[in-house]
C-alpha cells in the first residue's frame, strides 16, 4: 500500500520503517528540515535497538523515503498516519494543536479518498475533532481511524512487527477494511485485529498504560510495607506473580515509573474523566505514590549517609528505562536534582542518555566515560536504571574506585547476601 506517516519522532519513525519492512511504500513527513536531511543521510535521531538497520535497509531499497512536502506525500498515499506530538498541557490534558493542524493540512492537500489514522496517543473524542476540522477543508471523501500504538521503548521494532494485538477504531466499513488488510501480514501468528468504534479505541491505550502504572505503584506500596515489617518484597512479589490471574509483569518495585507514556497518559485520563464529572480516585493515588517513590532513593541516602553535603555520588543510569536514551519524566532527574540541592557532587554514567542528560543538567554534573569512571572517589553508588551491563560488574574493581563501598540499589538487581559477601554496605527497596 501507499502510506504517509506525518511525524518522525519515536512513534512515527518506527511505524514508517516497519510498514516499509513489510513491503509497503512509505514516505515519512516532518517539518524539521535538518531532521529530514539527517534521515536521508541515514542519521537516526533516537536510540531504539534495531531501528537504524530497518530504516537504512528500506531506504536503500526505495521503499522508505523522507520529505518536508506534506501535500505531495498526501497525494501519493492512500493511508496517512498522524504521529505528531501531543504534549501535556498544564492541566494534564493532551495538547492537540499539532494533530489538528496536520489534519487540516492533509484535508487541503487531498485529491481523492484517503484514510486518516490517529497514531498519536490522543484523548477520547479526538477522531471526531479531526473529522470536523477536515470537513471544513475538503469535499473529498475520507475515513478517520483511531489506531493506538502499544510500543515499548527498547523493544519497539519487535513489538510492531510481532504485535500482541492490533486495535482499529473505525466508524465506517471502508476505512476498517483497508486498515485490516494493512495489518493482516503482521498478525499471521494469531494476534487479534480488534475492530471497534473510535471512542473505545482511543481509550484502549490510556486504560492499558494506566493499569500498568497502577501495578508499579501498587508494588512500590507493598515494598514500603515490607520495610516496616522486615519482610522481603522479592518473596512477596514472586508469590503474588505466581497467581495466574495476576502474572509477573510490571510487579517490580523500584524508584517509580517515568517516560513519555505512563506519566502523561495517567494525567490525561484523570483530566478527561474530570471533564465529564468523574473523579478517578485510584489513578490519583497511583500518581501520588509514583511522585513519592521517585524521592525514595534520595531519602535513603540522606538517612544512611546523614549529610550529602560535600559527598560524591556515582549514579548508574539516567534514562527512564534500559535500551532507550529517553529521559522524559525519568526518576534520575528527581534523584540528581535532589543530590545537587543537598550539596553533593554527581558523577553519572548511562550507555545512551548522556546527550539527553546534558540538555537537562548542563555542566552541573560530570558525565563519566564508563560505569567504573563514575565511581572514582565516590562515597556511594546510586543505581537508578537497570541496564544489563550493571547486573554483573567487577565488584572488586568497584571497591578500588570508591572512597566507601556503599550501594543504594533503586532497582533491586543484586542479591543482598551476595553484595554483603563482597564487602559492600547495601541498601535496596523493600528488602
Amino acid at each position: 500500500m501507499k502510506i504517509a506517516v506525518v511525524g518522525t519522532g519515536y512513534v512515527g519513525l518506527v511505524v514508517g520503517a516497519c510498514f516499509a519492512e513489510n513491503g509497503n511504500d512509505v514516505v515519512c513527513v516532518d517539518s524539521n528540515v535538518d531532521k529530514v536531511k539527517g534521515l536521508k543521510r541515514g542519521k537516526i535521531p533516537i536510540y531504539e535497538p534495531g531501528l537504524e538497520e530497518v530504516v537504512k535497509r528500506n531506504a536503500s531499497e526505495k521503499r522508505l523515503s523522507f520529505t518536508t512536502d506534506l501535500a505531495a506525500a498526501v497525494k501519493a498515499s492512500t493511508i496517512i498516519f498522524i504521529a505528531v506530538g501531543t504534549p501535556e498541557a498544564e492541566d494534564g490534558s493532551a495538547d492537540l494543536k499539532h494533530v489538528l493542524g496536520v489534519a487540516r493540512d492533509v484535508a487541503r492537500a487531498m485529491d481523492g479518498y484517503k484514510v486518516i489514522v490517529d497514531k498519536s496517543t490522543v484523548p477520547v473524542g479526538t477522531s471526531e475533532k479531526v473529522r470536523e476540522v477536515m470537513r471544513k477543508e475538503t469535499s473529498h471523501p475520507f475515513s478517520v481511524v483511531s489506531n493506538p500504538e502499544f510500543l515499548k521503548q527498547g523493544a519497539a521494532v519487535d513489538d510492531f512487527l510481532k504485535p500482541d494485538r492490533v486495535v482499529i477504531g473505525a466508524d465506517d466499513a471502508r476505512g476498517a477494511q483497508l486498515m485490516t488488510e494493512l495489518y493482516a501480514p503482521f498478525t499471521r501468528t494469531g494476534a487479534p485485529i480488534m475492530v471497534m468504534d473510535c471512542a473505545s479505541a482511543e481509550l484502549c491505550k490510556y486504560a492499558a498504560n494506566a493499569m500498568l502504572a497502577t501495578r508499579i505503584s501498587f508494588m512500590n506500596e507493598v515494598a514500603r510495607v515490607c520495610e516496616l515489617y522486615g519482610a522481603n518484597v522479592d518473596q512477596v512479589r514472586r508469590a503474588v506473580a505466581s497467581d495466574n490471574r495476576i502474572g509477573p509483569s510490571f510487579l517490580f518495585p523500584g524508584v517509580g515509573y517515568g517516560g513519555s507514556c505512563f506519566p502523561k497518559d495517567v494525567k490525561a485520563i484523570l483530566k478527561f474523566s474530570r471533564d465529564k464529572g468523574y473523579d478517578f480516585k485510584i489513578l490519583e493515588a497511583v500518581e501520588d505514590v509514583n511522585a513519592q517513590q521517585k524521592k525514595k532513593l534520595l531519602q535513603m541516602m540522606k538517612q544512611r549517609l546523614r549529610s550529602l553535603k560535600g559527598k560524591t555520588i556515582g549514579v548508574w543510569g539516567l534514562a527512564f528505562k534500559p535500551r532507550t536514551d529517553d529521559m522524559r519524566e525519568a526518576p534520575a532527574i528527581t534523584i540528581i536534582e535532589g543530590l545537587l540541592k543537598a550539596g553533593a557532587t554527581v558523577q553519572a554514567y548511562d550507555p545512551e542518555a548522556h546527550d539527553a542528560a546534558r540538555r537537562i543538567f548542563g555542566n552541573r554534573i560530570t558525565y563519566a566515560r564508563t560505569a567504573y569512571d563514575a565511581l572514582k572517589n565516590a562515597d556511594a553508588l546510586a543505581l537508578v536504571t537497570e541496564w544489563n551491563e550493571f547486573r554483573e560488574p567487577d565488584f572488586a574493581r568497584m571497591k578500588k574506585r570508591m572512597k566507601a563501598p556503599v550501594i543504594f540499589d533503586g532497582r533491586n538487581i543484586y542479591k543482598p547476601e551476595a553484595i554483603a559477601a563482597q564487602g559492600f554496605t547495601y541498601y535496596s527497596i523493600g528488602r
